[in-house]
């Protein structure tokens, strides 16, 4: 969902700042506009500002949990499943995934003995400077941790090679406006 949408929080919530990534609890009552919903996020603009909500949160704002959850996803823990995962996490900011926006420099799928996979992600952002680094590479790691059989995954903010538009798909320049 990108459309906004406008509603109350129907209780207290916990939220964090775009682009400084400070948390903060938006009282039971704030009139939000959803902005961006993706990835099972939301990014809502208020009075104070952009902040994002966690999926976990959906109810603040009149959404079930049920139909956002991260779902465990079969077939192996395969280099292309992890790169269909982080397809859904989102920049909260723009509403392209942090692979088309070229955020993601390298995926390794490692075996760690039977049946023991680690994933490595090395990513950086669209700004060395902003906050909300450390909550995207969390959702990256969440999602990736999703695909049946990865026992633990590692994502890296890395800043070499600094990231510039260019780096960012066809599909990701179409979405943007930028083609």
């Amino acid at each position: 969902m990108n459309s906004s949408q406008e509603t109350q929080l129907l209780r207290d919530c916990d939220a964090i700042q775009i682009p400084s990534g400070n948390p903060l609890v938006l009282p039971q009552g704030t009139s939000v506009i959803i902005t961006q919903m993706l990835g099972g996020t939301f990014t809502v603009a208020t009075n104070a500002g952009l902040v994002r909500i966690e999926e976990r949160d959906a109810d603040a704002l009149g959404w079930e949990k049920a139909n956002l959850e991260t779902e465990m996803v079969e077939g192996g823990p395969t280099e292309e499943a992890v790169w269909n995962q982080l397809r859904t996490v989102f920049d909260p900011e723009i509403p392209v995934n942090i692979v088309d926006l070229g955020l993601v420099y390298d995926c390794q799928v490692i075996s760690k003995g039977a049946e023991k996979i680690q994933v490595l992600v090395k990513m950086t952002l669209t700004a060395p400077g902003c906050g909300m680094g450390p909550a995207i590479a969390a959702d990256a790691k969440t999602k990736i941790l999703a695909i049946n059989g990865v026992e633990d995954a590692e994502v890296e903010l890395v800043w070499d090679p600094p990231w510039n538009q260019g780096m960012i798909s066809e599909a990701g320049r179409m979405k943007l406006g930028l083609v």
